[in-house]
């Protein structure tokens, strides 16, 4: 039995594991949230953005809530609080033919729990390219 990508996406969120999310992502896969103003295109800023946003929302309290398919992608609601801010959004992702991620979409309400992820994403960001150093940002082997 395969695995769709879908199913690869909830797979990587169980193992957290990076090199996983690096193959799952198409090499021309566009990322966009509602802090960044124009889409971020190309499997590298989309991985860093996705394992950012991994480590800030995917804590305990992270659970998808509703989940509508079609043949090429699927919307997956979800919630968290952090900080005491109930955070409630949506990712549109949209698969190619090979079952890896072209377009991966995300959206939040209400404004505080945006204001929130804008401020912890930049500093996941920021604490990444201090990891990285020089280095590009890629999975680990």
């Amino acid at each position: 039995m395969t695995m769709t990508g879908l199913d690869k996406w909830y797979a990587y969120l169980k193992s957290h594991d990076r090199a996983a999310l690096w193959d799952l992502l198409h090499p021309d896969a566009v990322f966009e949230s509602p802090v960044v103003h124009t889409p971020q295109r190309g499997r590298d800023i989309t991985f860093k953005y996705l394992s950012s946003a991994e480590k800030v929302l995917g804590g305990p309290g992270f659970a998808y809530v509703g989940e509508w398919r079609s043949d090429t992608g699927a919307v997956l609601e979800f919630e968290n609080e952090i900080d005491g801010i109930r955070i409630n959004g949506v990712d549109i992702i949209t698969f190619g033919g090979d079952g890896r991620i072209t377009h991966f979409r995300v959206m939040v309400r209400p404004l505080k729990a945006v204001n929130l992820l804008h401020r912890l994403m930049g500093e996941q960001l920021a604490r990444q390219a201090a990891d990285a150093g020089p280095a590009r940002m890629q999975p680990l082997p």
